[in-house]
């Protein structure tokens, strides 16, 4: 039997090809609606584009000393921008434990983060399909390994959709990743949905998974948390692809170029956490080693996301949307002091472009909802009757 939100989605996208879609601007918007497996509503929308920079193109060259590596300033004014720090902040930690006690977990490399990593860079394609691009280099030398990582400002995210159009061009020695991230002091603590490209692996192979993968005990990989999947209709992780993470209360769910590769509901991550993404090698068991004077780089032309968080999370109050069905699984997002319906539904998968958001029904929600909200509202409840959702 299909998942209520399988079917929710089915019905949904269904009702919306037989409806003419408005791109509107966020602030026309009360909350998104995701496609797909596990059909969600969130609150918040934000798009970074780097299809298009090209006052800030320049690749920076390595830094060759550890100690001045994580001191480097960021790589053009962009990153100093508002667009940019407003949610992204550069990391600049390595893996030393200090006081010559070695490298945290398996590593044989000092590995350390540097802003000087992180640059928009030319799109030198036969056939670019974009100006400039941002690139995240990982570089092996001699004495360390200099990586590139950026993380969320804040740690308040509590489930997403993200998506991201990325390819990996590097040899073996490297990861490239995107992941949600919360502190954790020991295994048992920690909570993550990962998306990994490694690069010392098959190049149309991707690992994703609930984290912690592995047992304190030895026992090894937690096949129910992970999975190590085919990119789809022949990709590699060189080509140019979006890849989508959607993290739900129930499950974790990732597509590749809107096909589904991967589904756990094991572990789900369950409390608010960071979004990190990184491209990084320390010659342990899972990057492997990376030849010196080699160096990998994870490539992005943009990166796009729909959100709550942990304030949105305290407005919810869910709302069944039939009477007397303890299990209806269409959740409507509150807005607002009032916990009023989400009124205007929007898509940023019928948008007809990346960045682009769709309205697919409803009015901006006010104290007063408005007719035309409800009608709308009514209109695709009785359609998803008629498929069966409620039932």
């Amino acid at each position: 039997m299909r998942r209520p939100a399988a079917l929710l989605s089915t019905c949904l996208s269904v009702f919306t090809l037989s409806h003419a879609v408005e791109i509107v601007s966020d602030s026309s918007c009360d909350c998104f609606l995701t496609n797909g497996t596990q059909a969600t509503y969130f609150a918040n929308h934000v798009f970074f584009d780097f299809r298009n920079l090209k006052d800030y193109a320049s690749v920076p060259s390595v830094i060759s000393d550890p100690e001045d590596t994580p001191n480097a300033p960021p790589t053009s004014d962009y990153f100093k921008s508002k667009a940019w720090t407003r949610t992204w902040a550069l990391q600049t930690w390595a893996n030393s434990k200090g006081n010559g006690n070695g490298f945290s977990g398996d590593a044989t490399v000092l590995m350390v983060n540097s802003p000087n990593n992180v640059y928009i860079e030319q799109n030198k394609d036969a056939s670019a399909s974009s100006a400039t691009h941002l690139t995240m280099r990982t570089a092996r030398l001699s004495n360390f390994q200099t990586a590139a990582e950026f993380q969320t400002r804040t740690s308040d995210y509590h489930y997403l959709s993200l998506r991201m159009l990325a390819r990996t061009v590097g040899p073996p020695g490297a990861v490239s990743a995107v992941f949600t991230y919360r502190d954790a002091k020991k295994l048992a603590d920690i909570q993550e949905a990962d998306m990994e490209i490694v690069t010392r692996g098959p190049g149309n192979r991707v690992q994703y998974t609930n984290q912690p993968g592995y047992t304190d005990n030895g026992d090894g990989i937690k096949a129910n948390a992970t999975r190590n999947a085919t990119l789809p209709r022949g990709l590699e992780w060189s080509d140019w692809a979006v890849y989508r993470l959607d993290w739900t209360p129930t499950r974790s769910v990732w597509y590749v170029d809107g096909e589904e590769v991967a589904n756990i509901a094991f572990q789900v991550p369950r409390d608010p956490a960071a979004i990190n993404i990184n491209s990084w090698g320390d010659g342990g068991s899972w990057s492997g080693n990376m030849s010196v004077g080699a160096e990998s780089n994870l490539q992005l032309q943009w990166i796009e996301m729909v959100y709550n968080t942990t304030e949105d999370n305290q407005r919810l109050r869910l709302r069944r949307r039939v009477e007397g069905r303890s299990s209806a699984p269409v959740q409507l997002l509150p807005r607002g002091d009032k916990g009023t319906l989400c009124g205007a539904v929007c898509s940023i998968d019928e948008g007809s472009q990346a960045g682009a958001v769709a309205k697919l029904w409803g009015a901006k929600s006010s104290s007063a909802r408005t007719a035309a909200s409800w009608c709308s509202l009514v209109a695709v409840a009785w359609f998803c009757l008629a498929l069966g959702v409620f039932a």
